[in-house]
Order: C-alpha cells, then sequence, then structure tokens
C-alpha cells in the first residue's frame, strides 16, 4: 500500500477579513490561485501531472461559488485537463481536503494531488451561505428541542463547563499573539509564505496586546435571548480571545512516496494518521477532544509521542478545554501562534495549520505533529504527520 507523503507546503499571510482588509480587493479565486501557483513554482512539478485539485470553502456563495476549486485551478494555468472540487466541511474544509488526497493516494486512485483552502471573509462575510435560510429542518430542530446556540455561544457553555475564568481565557489569546509576533520576527514563517502584495505579515497580530488591554473587551455574544436560555453563564468569550474573521490561502502538494521518488521530489513529511468524528452540535467545538483520542488510537500512538499539536484556536475556552481532557503540553500547541492572532480564513485554515505544523517539526526537529480542528456542527477532522 502505497504511503501519502506531503511534498511541500505554502500559504498566503492572512489578512483581515473586512473592507479595507490587504486582500480585500482581490477575488477569492485569484487569491487561492496564488498559492496553487506558487506550490508549482516551489516544487517545480508539471501541473499536467496533477491529477485532482481538493479544495476547502465554506461560504460557497456568490464569488466562492460553482465549484470555486475549477476556477482557481485555471486561474492558475493549469491544464484544462486537471479536474479540481470543492468541499465543505465547515471550519475543517481544507483539511478534510488534505484527508481526501491522501485516501486517494493510499488507495492508488492518485498519484499526485493538490488539497488546498481559500475564504475570503471581506468580500463573502461568514454566514453568507446560509442568511435567511433553515438548513437544519423540522426533524433536526425536533430532535433538539432545546434549540442550538451560535458558536459564541456554544465557546461560552465549554468555558463554564469546563471551569475556564476570563483571566485564563484572556492570558491564553494574549500568548497567542505574541508567540506569532515572535515567529515573524524571528523569520520562523518566511519559509511557509508566499507574499500576494505589500502585506508581510499577518495582518490581525497584535504584539503589544496582553491580558490587561483584553480584560476591557465586553463579552461579544451576550444577548438577552441568549442570558434568558442559559442563565447560569458569566459571559466571558469576548473578539479578543475568539478568532478573528480573516481572508487567506493554503495549498499542499500530496503524492505516493513512489511518485515522488520517480518525478524527482523530496518530501517533507508522511500523513501518518487521520480521523474524523461528531460530537454534541450544542457545545459543537468539542469534537476536538473525541477526534484526538480517535487519530492517536488509529496512528498507534500517545500524546506524549505528539512533539507538537496544532489545535485551531476558534476560541481560547476551545484549546482550554481540549488541553484539560487530553492533557497535552501547552508549551507543544501552536508553538508559533495560532488562530486567535494569526487568524482564522475558515476554508483555508486547515491547510495552513498543516502548512505550520510542517515547518515547526522541521524547526524544532520534532518527529510527529497533530493538528485538529473543531466545526460547526459538532464535527472535527483529526490528522498526524510524521517528518521524514
Amino acid at each position: 500500500m502505497p504511503s501519502a507523503v506531503i511534498v511541500d507546503a505554502v500559504r498566503t499571510p492572512i489578512a483581515a477579513g473586512k473592507p479595507g482588509g490587504a486582500y480585500a480587493g482581490i477575488h477569492p479565486v485569484d487569491l487561492h490561485a496564488h498559492v496553487l501557483t506558487a506550490l508549482v513554482e516551489r516544487t517545480g512539478i508539471d501541473p499536467a501531472a496533477v491529477e485532482d485539485v481538493i479544495s476547502g470553502a465554506v461560504g460557497q456563495v456568490g464569488e466562492q461559488s460553482g465549484n470555486t476549486a475549477r476556477w482557481a485551478a485555471l486561474a492558475a494555468g493549469f491544464p484544462e485537463s486537471v479536474p479540481a472540487v470543492t468541499v465543505d466541511r465547515q471550519c475543517g474544509s481544507s483539511q478534510q481536503a488534505l484527508h481526501f488526497a491522501a485516501q486517494g493516494v493510499i488507495a492508488g486512485a492518485y498519484d499526485v494531488a493538490i488539497a488546498s483552502g481559500v475564504e475570503s471573509m471581506s468580500r463573502i462575510p461568514i454566514g453568507s451561505q446560509s442568511q435567511g435560510r433553515d438548513f437544519i429542518g423540522g426533524k433536526v430542530a425536533a430532535r433538539y428541542a432545546d434549540g442550538l446556540v451560535p458558536q459564541g455561544v456554544s465557546a461560552e457553555l465549554i468555558a463554564d463547563r469546563w471551569g475556564l475564568s476570563r483571566a485564563r481565557l484572556d492570558e491564553f489569546a494574549a500568548e497567542s499573539h505574541h508567540r506569532a509576533a515572535r515567529a515573524w520576527r524571528d523569520g520562523l514563517f518566511d519559509s511557509q509564505v508566499t507574499y500576494v502584495n505589500e502585506l508581510r505579515t499577518d495582518e490581525t497580530i497584535r504584539p503589544a496586546t496582553g491580558p490587561e488591554v483584553l480584560a476591557g473587551l465586553r463579552p461579544a455574544f451576550r444577548h438577552p435571548h441568549w442570558e434568558e436560555r442559559h442563565p447560569h453563564l458569566d459571559w466571558k468569550v469576548t473578539a479578543g480571545n475568539s478568532s478573528p474573521v480573516n481572508d487567506g490561502a493554503a495549498a499542499i502538494l500530496v503524492t505516493s512516496d513512489e511518485a515522488a521518488a520517480r518525478l524527482g521530489l523530496t518530501p517533507r513529511a508522511r500523513v501518518h494518521a487521520f480521523a474524523v468524528t461528531g460530537d454534541d452540535p450544542l457545545l459543537m467545538l468539542t469534537g476536538i477532544i473525541p477526534a484526538t483520542r480517535k487519530v492517536l488510537a488509529r496512528g498507534g500512538l500517545t500524546v506524549d509521542d505528539i512533539d507538537a499539536f496544532e489545535v485551531n484556536e476558534a476560541f481560547s475556552s476551545v484549546v482550554l478545554a481540549w488541553q484539560q481532557e487530553t492533557g497535552a503540553n501547552l508549551d507543544k500547541v501552536n508553538i508559533n501562534g495560532g488562530a486567535i492572532a494569526i487568524g482564522h480564513p475558515l476554508g483555508g485554515s486547515g491547510a495552513r495549520l498543516t502548512t505550520t505544523l510542517l515547518n515547526v517539526l522541521e524547526q524544532t526537529g520534532g518527529r510527529y505533529g497533530l493538528q485538529v480542528m473543531c466545526e460547526a456542527g459538532g464535527l472535527a477532522n483529526a490528522t498526524i504527520i510524521e517528518r521524514i
């Protein structure tokens, strides 16, 4: 059975996903195409050898609709014979794209594939695809008769259940900014980034922030309706201890080990194990806990065998609850900062985490890296890569 190996991975700097953000004037197809072009240039692979481009995008409406991956591949100059498909597993969409690419290689369906993702939240605001629509239907509503809640309220419920204080949430968020700022300062992101325009760093990093600054922010999701339904909550989740809205893209070249040798490519990592799981859609963001356990069991490893973790920082409470349950060493988690600072361009975040994790393993000499992503609806993807 062939192994799926990662030859290279690249991302854009992550921009603020709002009017005036560095990429607000760039069509998401063109932003996505930029990382595809960069991946080809970095590896020297003939685009005609790519057997599929599997890409994540969450806001599949407007400029990100119509199988946006196909148009990005064409915009990147790939031959018309190269197919492409867009997947949606919410925030884990491009991590799922990596899973699909690796599964295709292991099954012998592909020799060469690209897993990628994009999100332009400045042009396709979060929730655009579902605004004004009932997307769960009557039977799901009946099954969860007490009602589901927005992600921010889920983050509040998690903070309450795991006994996480406002001070702890803000402390974690500040550390994310400090780590990311330090990584840029020390050149640790240089080898993984392809520049799109004048933006030369992740736009939402705040190097000068601290817990005392974050403590001044008001709870972002407190509302009379949710207060009435959840009167026990202290309301401590703010914009400062949550991920921002962002624009960005990332891409990963995945091949079989045999194809890499035949094409003269040097693999950087092997996809060791992957898993996906479902969990309570009310808490919604806790699926990363069983997903981590599942991927470790599948890979024959323990949490102590992992040298670096990338846990998507949708909210501070999510990562801290995960740490309590898994016992992971926080010194190994998001070593170069996480999404609270770097940003969370939804459909591009899974591939961004892989890109960062690959570089962290190389920078630290680690062998195994685990990334895990919480997703709307109570889902989660987990992936273990092994540095070669």
